[in-house]
């Protein structure tokens, strides 16, 4: 499994990249993997703000359907449009083109509460 230490991580198995007052999210390696294969991605939130561990959308593999959690409160700017037509790039390259949203932060201090990649590595026991 692949843990970025670029990133920042949560207990529910997003990633957050932070470029500036901006950041990119995802779900984890270790999500993909436990989801199996992702066949569908739900993202209604554009355009609005969303709060910290508020849900932002749902990502449905063939065996179930998981709520997608906010990370950081931040408006989102941006649905990964690759999804759409390709919604396995999340299963084959999660931390690259299957980022899910593009958010502003509205608070880019608050990234530093979330897990680094040695505490998530710990977190899922790899």
């Amino acid at each position: 499994m692949n843990f970025p230490s670029e990133l920042k991580y949560t207990k529910d198995h997003e990633w957050i990249r932070v470029e500036g007052d901006e950041a990119y999210l995802g779900i984890t390696d270790f999500a993909q993997r436990e989801l199996g294969d992702i066949v569908y991605i739900d993202i209604n939130t554009l355009g609005e703000v969303v709060n910290k561990d508020d849900v932002f959308g749902t990502v449905e593999a063939v065996k179930t359907v998981s709520d997608l959690f906010m990370p950081v409160t931040g408006t989102v700017l941006e649905v990964n449009p690759a999804l759409n037509d390709n919604p396995e790039l999340v299963n084959s390259d999660p931390y690259g083109a299957g980022w899910m949203v593009k958010v502003t932060l509205a608070d880019a201090a608050n990234v530093n509460d979330l897990l680094d990649a040695a505490a998530y590595k710990s977190l899922v026991g790899a």
